[in-house]
């Protein structure tokens, strides 16, 4: 655990230093949000952070080269293709942050960037359905991809308020940390030092380091550089535990019932307000007969605005939000389910009437 705490500090640590001199470089470099109909914020603010975050994650790479345990890691590929991963998509997000690329240049980099990792040995070797199924590799490799762009599409929309990805992500990444760290205990042989929970805890110091100059008021937006990159990194994480980790024979779980369902259903929860954000969204533009990809302002944040709560309250309540279905869906694999199931559901009616409108008549986001 120390040389886990160790690597998510030095995240920190060189994100927020990087963070101040990428604000100026954005600056420089006309990487800077006007006041858009869609936004909240009422003075350009620059962007560009995720470049920031990618230096961060950098340096706890360069760290985890160098320790005992954590460098046993690095015998394999997968984190030389994490990181390449994470190249391409930061370069990806930095250029959209510059000057605006078209969606079909976007996606095909996030391909890009899942191929690359899928490639370097970060793929699906199955999948936890009807115990473990395997699948053909072109098949294993195509959903590998689709779940690099699922996450990464994922944090993108639900960046809309001051500092709610960073920490909503910061939130999924320590309820994977934690599930991760504890179930690898039960691995034969016992081993906690893997590529997931590596991945994790470098993520938690990234977004730690960055938030500080993204409260709001925010000083720099993380743009689509970062979170192009923390749904890239939340998604290999995923991969990387998901697709290894044999349902049948975890004894981290309290029934079989739930050793076969939480390995397929705990990436899902763990990322389930930013999906489901998504999922909002393109079935509302669908709908009004606009592309799935134009921007608008009626994601989750937008309709907490809309109800009453201030900025900062709407960014907890996301918080709480995702902590309780992140939280929630972890505590399935160490504790009793239907105790389980009862206190998550006394906390989410508890969410709900903290949720609750404000004020009745609609105010401007």
């Amino acid at each position: 655990m120390r040389e886990y705490l160790l690597v998510l500090l030095v995240a920190a640590v060189f994100t927020y230093a990087a963070t101040t001199l990428v604000r100026y470089l954005a600056f420089a470099i006309g990487a800077v949000t006007p006041v858009r109909a869609r936004d909240v914020h009422s003075v350009p603010i620059p962007r560009l952070g995720g470049v920031a975050m990618f230096c961060g994650f950098c340096a706890a790479v360069a760290l985890g080269t160098q320790l005992p345990y954590l460098s046993g890691l690095f015998g394999s590929q997968e984190l030389l293709g994490v990181l390449l991963g994470a190249g391409i998509i930061t370069l990806l997000g930095a250029i959209d942050d510059v000057r605006d690329l078209d969606w079909l240049t976007k996606l095909a980099g996030q391909v890009l960037a899942g191929g690359v990792m899928a490639f370097f040995g970060v793929q699906l070797l199955w999948i936890p359905v009807f115990g473990v199924t395997v699948l053909p590799q072109p098949v294993l490799v195509t959903l590998t991809i689709l779940i690099v762009v699922i996450s990464t599409n994922a944090v993108n929309f639900v960046d809309g308020l001051d500092g709610l990805a960073a920490g909503v992500v910061f939130i999924s990444a320590g309820a994977f940390f934690a599930w991760s760290y504890l179930v690898s205990h039960d691995f034969d042989p016992p081993n906690v030092f893997t590529t997931a929970t590596f991945i994790t805890a470098a993520l938690m110091g990234c977004c730690l380091g960055f938030l500080p100059h993204n409260f709001h008021p925010a000083r720099l937006f993380m743009g689509d550089a970062g979170a192009l990159l923390l749904g890239l990194l939340l998604s290999a994480a995923t991969i990387s535990m998901t697709g290894r980790l044999d349902p049948n024979s975890s004894v981290a779980a309290t029934s079989a019932t739930t050793a076969i369902l939480l390995p397929l259903f705990l990436p899902i929860a763990i990322m389930a307000l930013p999906i489901l954000d998504m999922l909002l969204a393109v079935v509302r533009r669908t709908r009004r007969g606009d592309l799935p990809w134009k921007p608008d302002a009626h994601h989750l944040h937008h309709q907490l605005l809309r109800i009453g709560h201030g900025h900062r309250r709407a960014v907890a309540l996301m918080y709480l939000w995702s902590a309780l279905l992140a939280v929630g869906a972890v505590s399935f694999a160490f504790f009793p389910p239907l105790a389980t199931a009862v206190v998550l559901v006394l906390l989410l009616v508890v969410a709900a009437v903290l949720t609750w409108p404000r004020r009745r008549t609609p105010s401007r986001a």
